[in-house]
């Protein structure tokens, strides 16, 4: 007969609500990719690609919703980790605020039929873009958290984390320009749009910007588990 012997570090990560952080994660990213080809199909005036974008992103917030609910319910008052559930929860919560972010920004552009005028089109698009780049990365960081609490948030795979966080935090500081550029030329256009729209258009660059901001706030956190 032959024993399978047991791993107990790896089961305690297998049974760990890293695991879900993860996943939730996952689906939060997935909200805020799919805003780049929103836009597009906005600049394309694409109203049926438009439409089910838009729905994609609804859906996968509410996976999202789910996900978070669900570990919210089960997360036990201690956990036997080097990380405290009050940090976990922290780190939900700004995961949780991209997928929102992403449904904010598709439900604005829905509700108020906007249209995006032509010099900020290219634009805005790469500034989605490049949140969403900062998303992907952030969620490289979050997709190590296994193996960190493997190594106890120390030695070589937490120098590599932190240096995952680094690149990220470069990322951020493009969208960062990216929005600020963008910014600069809707107060060129101010006198060609009606004010209501003017406002409307600093909130959406806001809001895509936050994406990008979360994300980077995600591996801030993580960064703190290590120094820790």
């Amino acid at each position: 007969m032959i024993y399978k012997i047991s791993n107990p570090l790896a089961n305690l990560v297998k049974r760990s609500p890293l695991v879900s952080i993860q996943e939730h994660m996952r689906a939060a990213v997935e909200c805020a990719q799919e805003v780049p080809a929103l836009l597009e199909a906005l600049c394309g005036e694409n109203d049926a690609e438009f439409q089910a974008i838009k729905q994609r992103i609804f859906d996968k917030e509410s996976e999202a919703d789910r996900i978070k609910n669900s570990l919210r319910g089960r997360l036990p008052k201690s956990l036997f980790m080097p990380v405290d559930r009050r940090d976990l929860l922290e780190v939900l919560h700004i995961q949780d605020s991209i997928a929102d972010t992403a449904e904010d920004i598709a439900e604005l552009l829905f509700e108020r039929q906007m249209k995006i005028p032509a010099p900020m089109q290219k634009p805005l698009v790469a500034l989605a873009k490049t949140s969403v780049k900062v998303c992907e990365q952030s969620l490289k960081v979050i997709e190590e958290l296994d193996t960190l609490l493997e190594t106890g948030f120390r030695g070589h795979d937490a120098r590599q984390v932190e240096e995952m966080v680094d690149e990220l935090n470069a990322i951020e500081d493009d969208a960062d320009a990216l929005e600020l550029e963008l910014a600069r030329t809707l107060f060129s256009l101010e006198s060609t749009i009606d004010p209501v729209s003017v406002i409307m258009w600093y909130r959406i660059i806001e809001w895509i910007g936050d994406l990008a901001d979360y994300a980077e706030k995600v591996g801030d956190r993580i960064r703190l588990f290590i120094a820790r």
